[in-house]
């Protein structure tokens, strides 16, 4: 029986994955986390899915008590600025799209929609929200849509069933913090340490680490949270990382934490705004905004890219201090190996454009869990670990390819090259297809990935990537259900954004 877990590096990484396997297993096992005191973790302002509400439900923690403590803020969706042109907006919103006699809404909107209201506007309530900054929930706490509202209980990202309508905005080093002093209060050994070296048997598995003042850690099973470095899987252990920057080239990042002017004026959203080479990310918490440029090295410097940051985002104020970061884009080609599992940046990361870094984590622990070894070390049981996170992954680089094949925009050296570049076996097909109809759950990418086919059609229509024609079958149906249910929506959303309180309002009552 594996009985002690040993989790070499902290952050965010760490800390989920301490305080997940805490509320797995109790005390049937032993977790041990060593964390180096000098290194810095990444933190900027963290956007998630909707989905992570099964993460803090499995650990019994409650919105209203966590959320304030990690400066948090609620995530309806995306919003796209200028990836079409200088000026124009959509919005990605975590909301499914209705249906209608057979036919989803967005394809009644291709043949009887106003062209004058944008598809995003048309079709989705959440749009409304975002555009008034409202708050999900009522003042007294309960959520507008109240039929997907209550406590999920020890449920997984697989038991998802209904598309809950936010997700969160939160300091990522604040969560760290806070999962941390909840893991040590239920058993986790916390160790501020350096690791020294990382010792292996004769079979090549790892058998300890070695501290500066602890000395030896030994363990049956090494979670590497270590980032970038891979500490354990890379470095110790060798394993292959696979490089994604021949189709998603944005390898670096600059951030700045900027105040804002109006503490009211927040947001329930993140922005994504295409810039000359890559795009600006804005993230609003409570009391700020966490803002960064995401870009290719190959056509710009870091330099000329903290230049544009605070020209768009911070203009006058030089006093802020800038974080530069170099992405490792890709994963690799097993994320367990040996006695050896890596979660969060050291086992995969694509760039944060769909926020998926949180995602990635989750999944990779609950699946850790599902598949948690004893002392035979099933080689199936890892192999399918394995093609499960490989796919995950797989699936968002697809899908944020996408973003740039779909764009309009095409004035700069780093987007006229985004319609040139490679792009991963079977997009093609999907864009092709897409031409001609939106695409479905038979027809997005097969495995679980976390986005449904509303969010590839939503991505298509808004960046101004339409079928040639809706459906021809919708010449041959009665019109009035589906005229009905546009009407619908859009009285349904002008009722909520009455009814509903600010964002900013909301968040402040339980702030206190």
């Amino acid at each position: 029986m594996i009985r002690s877990v040993v989790i070499v590096g902290g952050g965010t990484a760490g800390w989920m994955t301490a305080s997940y396997l805490m509320a797995a297993f109790g005390d049937r096992i032993d977790v041990t986390l060593v964390e180096s005191p000098q290194v810095k973790r990444i933190g900027v302002g963290e956007a998630t899915f909707s989905t992570v509400r099964h993460f803090f439900d499995y650990l019994g923690l409650d919105e209203a008590d966590w959320l304030p403590k990690c400066a948090g803020g609620y995530k309806l969706g995306i919003r796209f600025e200028n990836w079409s042109g200088a000026g124009e907006y959509f919005y990605h919103p975590f909301e499914r799209l209705r249906v209608v006699d057979g036919f989803s809404i967005a394809d009644w909107w291709l043949e009887l929609g106003d062209r004058s209201r944008p598809f995003d506007r048309s079709c989705f309530i959440t749009s409304a929200l975002c555009e008034a900054k409202r708050s999900p929930r009522m003042r007294d706490g309960s959520l507008f849509a109240s039929e997907l509202d209550g406590p999920l209980g020890r449920s997984t990202l697989a038991e998802q069933r209904a598309q809950f309508p936010y997700a969160y905005h939160f300091d990522a080093d604040e969560v760290a913090r806070y999962l941390a002093d909840f893991s040590v209060k239920r058993g986790v050994r916390h160790i501020l340490d350096n690791v020294q070296h990382v010792a292996q048997d004769e079979r090549g598995w790892i058998s300890h680490v070695h501290t500066a003042a602890h000395g030896e850690i030994a363990g049956d099973l090494f979670i590497d949270c270590t980032g970038f470095r891979g500490m354990l899987i890379n470095q110790t252990l060798g394993t292959e990382f696979q490089s994604f920057e021949d189709v998603l080239p944005n390898n670096r990042a600059v951030a700045l934490r900027v105040p804002r002017e109006e503490a009211t004026d927040m947001s329930p959203y993140t922005t994504a705004t295409a810039m000359s080479a890559g795009w600006m990310w804005t993230i609003p918490l409570f009391r700020r905004n966490g803002t960064g440029y995401v870009y290719s090295d190959q056509f710009i410097s870091p330099e000329e890219a903290e230049r544009e940051l605070r020209q768009a985002a911070a203009p006058g104020q030089e006093d802020l201090q800038a974080n530069h970061i170099r992405m490792r884009i890709g994963r690799n080609r097993d994320s367990w190996v040996k006695n050896c599992v890596a979660i969060g940046l050291s086992s995969a990361f694509v760039e944060p454009l769909e926020s998926t870094g949180i995602f990635f984590i989750q999944h990779g622990i609950e699946q850790l869990v599902k598949h948690f070894p004893d002392e035979r070390w099933d080689s199936d049981q890892i192999a399918a670990y394995n093609n499960r996170v490989a796919n995950a992954v797989d699936g968002v680089k697809e899908f944020l390819v996408l973003h740039y094949k779909s764009a309009q925009r095409d004035d700069t050296p780093y987007w006229k090259e985004a319609k040139t570049r490679a792009m991963p076996a079977g997009l093609r097909e999907k864009l092709d297809l897409a031409r001609s109809r939106l695409l479905d759950e038979e027809t997005i990418y097969p495995y679980f990935h976390g986005f449904e086919s509303y969010s590839w059609n939503a991505m298509n229509l808004g960046l101004g990537h339409l079928p040639r024609t809706a459906p021809p079958a919708l010449k041959h149906l009665d019109p009035g259900n589906a005229l009905a249910e546009f009407a619908r929506i859009r009285s349904q959303a002008e009722e909520m954004v009455a009814a509903l309180p600010s964002c900013y309002e909301y968040l402040a009552g339980i702030n206190g």
